[in-house]
């Protein structure tokens, strides 16, 4: 089989006018990035507010291994099955970070006859997006640090800061600096440390925000640290949320692409689901929905970061209904969570499936506290053997969930049109519900226990001294009613990435707590999480390059 870039190059692509029509709009509603990416403006998006909603599947997945199980993979081949079957549908997902791109788990464009177009684009600058969210979250710093350093009319408090600058680089170097440095002239020396853009605030306003008024009011409610006095200060004090939100203008505007067999593709938007809500903007998929007779999107890495973050915040947000969830399960990480090590999982082991098939039944649990109806997608790969598959449908099945082998990867959406099928059957059946975990209103330790405890099986959860004066600095000032979104490993239910399978009487511990008071949540930080993350010893970036006429090698 062809490579992922190959496949891409092998691809005829439509011009963007092509796929746009095929939605109901002209060339004159979208702006153009060359002739197969374009943003949709905003003067469209006002016009289809009378446009019938239609139906929204999220795909969530079990705990994945480093290299994930395909859950991008099955989103965009479940869309392609759909219109395959004669349904109008739409995926809509995340833009991909260059971190992880040139690190360890590749791009996020899907993969083999299942992704979204032009991947070298993609997965590099597309659109700009992410620079133009890099750029809006250092002028903020720069501003803030500026105003300190005339004056400081406001008594911002230096060594209160709470607004990092952001790179969209995995840099362990930039986690903790000191800046300043060379003298008065310079400014005034303190510790700081840099974010991965993905998991700047900024990033989760801009995918979180119903509007261009929206985007500027949440700029404006941001808390960037404290005065002497011990007081927050906001965005809206400076008055800088003007000049931050006209950085962000075309970066609010989704981006629209194609899959390999043409589907419609909305991409856009990046927070990581690990620290912060990981999904793609409420703009792209409210729009989508107003298109489409389906949407696919998906919840980034397992259903207890992804998904409840999806429930709890952007549905919310967003004031959507999600009317079913696919839940991508594969062979190879249920052996991880049976014990098998990650080198021998491409090797037949029917006795660590079944040892790791309580992490399955974990999120299958999860799944029923959203109340929520739902199917799982065995996303099968080349190694997976046919008693190995059987293992799995059958537990599936025991614990009352459909179930659906797929090969998206290998074979397009004619690798899941069973899936497509039953979908169909089952969102078009009732009309959509689902309920949230917690109450907004209840204490923020309240709120944190919920998930800890229903989500991932937590007996207990432990408060660093920093986070207990984090929590007393947010009840007293106000933003106790705001939501959760847990920074958490992704590698386990847990805080602890070492605890595969299904831990139980586990503690959680809270390292601190970040007042994200624009994006309107807060964020518990638990276990070693780290919000920029590290490059391995041999990363991805080894084997990309650039040819004498322009073509990249080495992206997947």
């Amino acid at each position: 089989m062809l490579n992922d870039l190959e496949i891409a190059r092998n691809t005829k692509l439509m011009n963007i006018d092509e796929i746009a029509a095929g939605l109901g709009l002209n060339p004159s509603e979208i702006d153009h990035y060359g002739e197969y990416k374009a943003k949709i403006r905003f003067s469209t998006l006002d016009k289809l507010q009378n446009n019938p909603i239609g139906k929204l599947i999220l795909v969530s997945a079990i705990t994945p291994t480093p290299a994930g199980e395909g859950k991008t993979t099955v989103s965009i081949g479940l869309s392609q099955a759909l219109n395959r079957i004669g349904k109008k549908s739409i995926v809509a997902i995340r833009e991909p970070s260059l971190g992880p791109v040139f690190g360890i788990k590749g791009g996020a464009a899907g993969g083999g006859y299942s992704q979204v177009l032009p991947m070298e684009d993609i997965n590099l600058h597309f659109t700009g997006d992410f620079h133009a969210v890099t750029a809006a979250n250092n002028t903020l710093a720069a501003l803030i640090d500026n105003h300190i350093y005339y004056d400081n009319e406001l008594n911002l408090d230096p060594r209160r800061m709470n607004w990092k600058r952001v790179l969209d680089v995995n840099d362990r170097m930039l986690r903790k600096i000191v800046i300043g440095l060379g003298g008065s002239k310079q400014g005034f020396p303190r510790e700081d440390g840099f974010d991965i853009t993905p998991a700047s605030e900024i990033m989760a306003i801009l995918c979180l925000s119903n509007s261009m008024d929206e985007l500027k009011e949440r700029i404006g409610n941001i808390t960037v640290g404290f005065t002497y006095d011990g007081e927050p200060v906001k965005v809206q004090q400076f008055g800088f949320e003007g000049a931050i939100a006209a950085l962000l203008k075309d970066a609010l505007k989704p981006n629209i692409v194609q899959t390999t067999e043409n589907t419609p593709a909305f991409v856009h938007g990046g927070p990581f689901a690990n620290i912060a809500q990981g999904a793609n903007s409420i703009l792209a998929t409210k729009t989508a929905l107003r298109l489409s007779e389906y949407v696919v999107t998906e919840a980034g890495f397992g259903f207890d970061l992804g998904a409840e973050k999806f429930f709890d915040l952007v549905c919310k947000y967003g004031k959507f209904c999600t009317d079913a969830v696919v839940l991508v399960a594969t062979v190879r990480a249920l052996k991880m969570h049976g014990g098998a090590k990650l080198k021998e999982i491409s090797a037949p082991n029917p006795k660590a499936v079944e040892a790791g098939l309580p992490n399955l039944g974990k999120h299958l649990e999860n799944i029923h506290k959203f109340g929520m109806k739902s199917i799982v997608a065995i996303n099968r790969f080349p190694t997976d053997t046919e008693e190995e598959l059987k293992l799995v449908a059958d537990f599936v099945q025991a614990n009352g969930f459909e179930v659906s082998v797929v090969d998206f990867h290998a074979k397009g959406g004619a690798g899941g049109l069973e899936l497509a099928e039953k979908v169909i059957s089952m969102v078009d059946k009732d009309i959509c519900q689902y309920r949230g975990l917690y109450d907004w209103n209840s204490p923020v330790e309240d709120k944190i226990f919920t998930i800890a405890s229903e989500i991932y099986g937590a007996q207990k959860v432990d408060y660093t001294a920093d986070a207990k004066a984090d929590l007393k600095k947010i009840n007293k000032y106000g933003f106790d009613k705001l939501p959760i979104c847990i920074a958490k490993t992704q590698k386990s239910l847990s805080d602890n990435p070492d605890l595969i399978g299904r831990p139980k009487d586990f503690l959680v511990t809270v390292r601190e707590i970040v007042i994200a008071s624009g994006a309107g949540f807060l964020i518990p930080i638990t276990g070693e999480i780290m919000r920029m993350p590290g490059l391995p010893k041999h990363p991805s970036a080894e084997m990309i390059d650039v040819e004498s006429d322009g073509n990249i090698s080495g992206l997947f």
